[in-house]
């Protein structure tokens, strides 16, 4: 009885441990890099013995790899829900930029290490990004492919090719934030960054009733500009002309 007590309590600790050490090493790849990173200082943050990394991880590479797969499988599960989900395309594209932006705004360190530090470590070469992005691409495919059957998408557009450009102005969004060309701390920047992608995206493949959806409602017009169906200006009444008096 005693020994069934203690094996579950054993697992749970021993599951708690290995998350400690890896948030541990998400945090010191994302302030010092790949390259600056030692199992000594993933130790020393996670706050256990040097040689307990060990234990979990066979080496910094390892551990590496165990964040990308950790982070790029929930990002997979969330954005699966929102392309097989029910609803327009304009709604879904949205949806998934918020995927995105969303982890960047929880957990900026973990996206930093996914976007900068997996492509440029050696690790990254037994890492296989390319099937992860061709996994995520063929199934957003199959979201715009089904909005194309039913008259949302323009004709001309290639649904495999609009998946690769969405993720692509995803990813590169993401990077102005990574890499400090834009404050991650400003909320209201990341929200912006997040509409403008899906906006100018929506606008580059949707047929024209499908992108009225997401025009900007009529108030919203740029400064110094009318509307066109704004009544014209009234003319002021010409004032009369004055007679001269005839001479007699």
């Amino acid at each position: 009885m005693g020994q069934q007590k203690t094996a579950p309590e054993n697992g749970t600790r021993e599951s708690e441990r290995r998350r400690t050490i890896l948030r541990a090493a998400i945090d010191v790849f994302a302030r010092k890099g790949y390259h600056g990173c030692r199992i000594a200082d993933v130790a020393k943050e996670a706050g256990v013995a040097y040689g307990l990394v060990y234990h979990y991880f066979k080496n910094k590479d390892e551990l590496l790899e165990t964040v990308f797969e950790t982070g790029w499988s929930g990002f997979i599960a969330r954005a699966r829900a929102v392309a097989e989900s029910e609803g327009p395309l304009v709604e879904k594209v949205r949806r998934i930029a918020d995927v995105a932006f969303d982890a960047y705004r929880v957990d900026p360190r973990a996206v930093k290490v996914l976007i900068l530090e997996i492509a440029r470590s050696p690790a990254g070469a037994r890492i296989n990004r390319q099937t992860a992005f061709v996994d995520v691409i063929r199934l957003s495919a199959q979201m715009f492919t089904r909005a194309k059957e039913s008259g949302e998408l323009r004709p001309d557009v290639d649904p495999l090719l609009a998946s690769a450009l969405l993720f692509g102005s995803i990813e590169m969004g993401l990077t102005a934030f990574v890499v400090g060309l834009a404050d991650a701390r400003d909320t209201a920047m990341l929200e912006r960054a997040k509409a403008q992608i899906a906006d100018s995206f929506l606008h580059g493949v949707l047929l024209s009733s499908a992108s009225s959806k997401s025009e900007p409602a009529k108030h919203e017009l740029p400064r110094g500009e009318e509307p066109q169906d704004a009544a014209p200006p009234k003319r002021e009444k010409a004032a009369p002309k004055s007679r001269t008096p005839k001479r007699g």
